[in-house]
């Protein structure tokens, strides 16, 4: 299975070819632009179009028992396509867009409070990250400084490094309780601005290209979760007077 997304996040439409069909009703190509729920961000939904321009709905993309593997969740009441068959994929790429500027919005927020990470949820409205921290922070001087990031259109790209690499910089890592999948060799991560000067971590998820992209977005709400925890709801559009 090559995931097509990782190297090409704007590749809303691609061509595939059936390899399995489970017994759960999943459809397993041999490659795919649907990204797969994983790290907070949801999964893709779409279709499938068929030679005869019939259409297979998909209503999620999950993982099988390793990140390699990636099942389409086709929505009730769909034809079955057959194994060997070709397909045209087409992602849902409005929600897909939302979601890659969410989730770049949360690597910026990251960068603004460089706290542990305990928990992170990307949605295409309403994105939450949970940070270890006691203190209080201003939500309006939060969403300037994001902005500012914003507006300043810094690059986004990805770059690999080996597991060796990331073992002698453990600081990348950001989540307090969850650590990047090893095994592979390497681990790809996200950097922001110029040689990553703004910020570097471990990510699989899709991203815009550049921060203008992520367009405008405020801080909706701080709230407090325990002791020493703070959640941060980040939600596109100015915020209210």
């Amino acid at each position: 299975m090559t995931a097509l997304f990782v190297d090409d996040p704007y590749l809303s439409t691609a061509e595939a070819r059936v390899t399995e069909l489970r017994e759960d009703g999943g459809i397993v190509l041999d490659q795919t632009n649907f990204y797969a729920t994983s790290g907070g961000q949801p999964g893709d939904t779409g279709f499938f179009e068929r030679e005869n321009g019939d259409r297979i709905e998909i209503a999620g993309t999950v993982n099988g028992a390793s990140k390699a593997d990636i099942i389409h969740i086709p929505a009730p009441g769909q034809a079955v396509p057959a194994v060997g068959e070709q397909l045209v994929l087409h992602i849902d790429w409005d929600r897909r867009y939302r979601l890659m500027r969410m989730h770049t919005a949360c690597h910026l927020l990251s960068v603004i409070c460089p706290l542990p990470i305990t928990g992170a949820a990307v949605s295409e409205t309403d994105s939450r990250i949970d940070f270890d921290m006691s203190e209080t922070i201003d939500k309006a001087e939060v969403t300037a400084r994001l902005m500012e990031l914003v507006k300043a259109n810094h690059p986004v790209f990805t770059k690999w490094i080996t597991e060796e690499d990331l073992a002698a910089n453990p600081d990348l890592v950001k989540s307090k309780n969850v650590r990047p999948p090893r095994g592979q060799g390497r681990i790809r991560l996200v950097c922001i601005g110029d040689e990553a000067a703004i910020d570097s971590q471990p990510c699989g998820g899709t991203h815009v290209s550049e921060t203008s992209e992520v367009g405008e977005i405020h801080i909706g709400k701080i709230e407090k979760k325990g002791k020493e925890n703070r959640r941060f709801r980040i939600r596109f559009g100015p915020a209210p007077n």
